[in-house]
């Protein structure tokens, strides 16, 4: 009796270890099954990015941002209906080395040592070796990362024996170095020589002759140019290059990230046979609507490899629209660049920096949805962060604020103030409806420059109340002191801090003097 009840309790405690194994077996598989469930929807959740960057398009330009414009820039307007629209949106500097670099790091140029114009084909690479950019960050995140079109970052080409720029050998702290899995494109801007195509980092050409310069709005440089190179096939040969892109990551398993930037409306003012006299404007406005149709492309593309639900894409320019479009010009059809907007290019008016920025986004970015917030060019790396789930180091994006907040409509979005940095070299900084700019002309090509404001005497120093004087038309620095000496003492503070955001102080490359 007692061996029984024995075996019986044998019985019973190894049938419970049999359903205890089995629950385990089956408990182990459902959490593996719910592991590989999330691990795939994280990876749902980290969306292909695409950043397309034209250049010198001026605010008024998209007929989404302006209601009068005389251009119907329909691809771009489909973006903008499918997506969310900017309204107060700001290159960190009115040329475009500066925001370039910006864009790709997450802080301010003026804090390296270019602190005025551009750089030339021939300078050294602006992004600092160990500097992070969006592309390492991304790339850091199982990205794959590519660059097509203009850099503008300088290059380091190497030389011969008698110092001359020798093309022929690789490229060092090119874009590849940056980043970027891939590389196709230009050194500089399309009237900038060389004129060379580099893929990732070695030139495409089997020969280098020199090309004439031109000028009128076709201008371009006398230089070196590649035997595979003809400046009116840059455009539509960068936009390929990047629908390529997109197809042969139909079927990758990580996401992308695509940088375009686009090499048009600058000059040369070059729109293709179908496109002359379509804007009814001039050849820069018939340009607009090429580089229009170039934004379709890549949209279509993303469509048709059934990537639309899972892919952010980001338009935006450089800087305001260039004189070289000719605003007495398209004046007389009315149309006008810059809005309605003082001032062009380099200039610290918003003309200069004030441009069009769209982001779709679809499951997370309302369509037809319109943000009036402040942001700035510099923004990308951190918002690329906070979707990766990263974080920045003390020393990377020091002027970047996460733009996901306003993309969601959830949070708040930390920015409070935007500097803003003119061709010429000089400061303004806005925070909320105020914007002191320190210079007494337009800081840039526009007149009155500052030769001239120093001429005739103006105020060394402009105030202006941007929601009621959105055209920058009445000065009111002596109305306002307490304005504006609140807003010298947070641009000191901005400077010496060495960033902008919240975090440990860094060094500036070089001393930094914003009244000149």
């Amino acid at each position: 009796m007692i061996i029984r009840k024995r075996t019986c309790k044998n019985i019973y405690l190894k049938n419970c270890m049999n359903k205890f194994k089995i629950y385990g077996i089956l408990l182990f598989a459902f959490l593996q099954i719910a592991m590989s469930i999330s691990v795939s929807y994280a990876q749902q959740k980290q969306p292909n990015i695409i950043y397309i960057l034209t250049d010198d398009l001026g605010y008024g330009d998209v007929s989404a941002f302006n209601e009068n414009s005389k251009l119907h820039t329909i691809h771009i307007d489909k973006l903008a209906s499918e997506g969310m629209r900017f309204t107060d949106a700001h290159s960190n500097s009115a040329l475009c080395s500066p925001t370039r670099y910006g864009i790709l790091t997450g802080r301010y140029a003026w804090r390296t040592s270019l602190q005025q114009g551009v750089l030339w084909s021939n300078d050294t690479a602006l992004i600092e070796p160990k500097r992070m950019t969006v592309a390492s960050l991304l790339k850091s995140k199982g990205y794959h990362t590519a660059c097509i079109g203009k850099w503008h970052l300088g290059l380091d080409w190497q030389k011969d024996a008698k110092g001359n720029m020798d093309y022929s050998l690789p490229i060092k702290n090119g874009p590849t170095a940056k980043g970027f899995d891939y590389f196709f494109g230009i050194t500089a801007s399309l009237d900038i020589p060389p004129y060379l195509y580099i893929k990732n980092d070695r030139i495409t050409a089997t020969k280098i002759d020199t090309i004439q310069g031109t000028s009128g709005k076709g201008f371009w440089r006398k230089g070196p140019i590649g035997n595979d190179f003809k400046h009116g096939e840059v455009l539509p040969m960068m936009t390929d290059k990047a629908v390529e892109y997109i197809q042969s990551q139909k079927t990758a398993s990580s996401p992308f990230f695509l940088y375009l930037a686009l090499p048009a409306p600058h000059t040369p003012i070059l729109p293709s046979k179908e496109f002359i006299g379509k804007s009814g404007t001039n050849a820069y406005g018939d340009f607009v609507l090429m580089v229009d149709a170039m934004v379709g492309k890549i949209t279509k593309a993303v469509h048709d490899a059934g990537m639309d639900n899972n892919t952010m894409i980001i338009f935006t320019s450089d800087n305001g629209c260039s004189p070289a479009a000719n605003f007495k010009e398209l004046e007389q059809y009315g149309h006008h660049p810059s809005y309605i907007f003082r001032g062009m290019k380099s200039d610290i008016w918003d003309g200069g920096h004030h441009i069009p920025f769209i982001i779709k986004w679809p499951g997370t970015v309302k369509q037809k949805s319109i943000c009036d917030s402040t942001i700035g060019l510099t923004d990308l790396i951190a918002t690329c962060a906070s979707i990766t789930h990263s974080h920045l180091p003390d020393n990377a994006g020091e002027d970047s604020y996460d733009l996901l907040p306003l993309l969601i409509n959830k949070g708040k979005h930390q920015r409070t103030d935007m500097i803003m940095h003119s061709g010429d070299g000089y400061f303004a900084i806005k925070k909320g409806k105020w914007k002191l700019e320190f210079c007494a002309g337009s800081g840039g090509w526009t007149e009155p420059t500052e030769k001239t404001a120093a001429s005739i005497q103006l105020s060394a120093l402009q105030l202006y109340d941007m929601e009621n004087d959105i055209s920058e038309k009445n000065n009111v620095q002596e109305k306002y002191p307490e304005i504006v000496t609140a807003l010298t003492a947070l641009i000191h503070q901005r400077i010496n801090e060495g960033r902008s955001t919240k975090g440990a102080s860094q060094k500036n490359d070089i001393a930094i003097r914003f009244i000149k």
